[in-house]
C-alpha cells in the first residue's frame, strides 16, 4: 500500500516536473492553438470527474469528485473562451458579427 502511494506520488511529480519544461519551451504564438487542443483532453477529465463523482463510495470521494468536476468545468469553459477569443482575433476588420 505504502509503495503504491510513493509511486503515484513520484509519477505525478516527475508529470509536473516534465509538463513545466514542455509549456516553458513554447513559443507564446503557440499557447493558444495549444491551449484550444487541450480542451479535449479537459473534456477527458470532466468525463473522468462525473463517473468519480457518481461511483463515490464515502462521502470523501463524493466530495472530491464534485472538487474534480467543477475544476475541469471552469478548465473547459476558460479554454473555450480563449480560443473564441484566438478566433475573433483572425475575422477581418469589417465584420462585427
Amino acid at each position: 500500500m505504502e509503495g503504491d502511494f510513493l509511486l503515484v506520488i513520484t509519477v505525478f511529480v516527475l508529470a509536473m516536473f516534465t509538463g513545466f519544461e514542455l509549456i516553458t519551451k513554447v513559443p507564446p504564438t503557440l499557447h493558444t492553438p495549444l491551449m484550444s487542443g487541450s480542451n479535449a483532453i479537459s473534456g477527458i477529465a470532466m468525463i473522468g470527474a462525473l463517473l468519480a463523482a457518481g461511483h463515490a463510495q464515502s462521502g470523501l470521494t463524493s466530495i472530491l469528485g464534485v472538487i474534480a468536476v467543477a475544476l475541469a468545468t471552469v478548465n473547459v469553459v476558460g479554454g473555450f473562451m480563449v480560443t473564441d477569443r484566438m478566433l475573433k482575433m483572425f475575422r477581418s476588420r469589417g465584420t462585427d458579427a
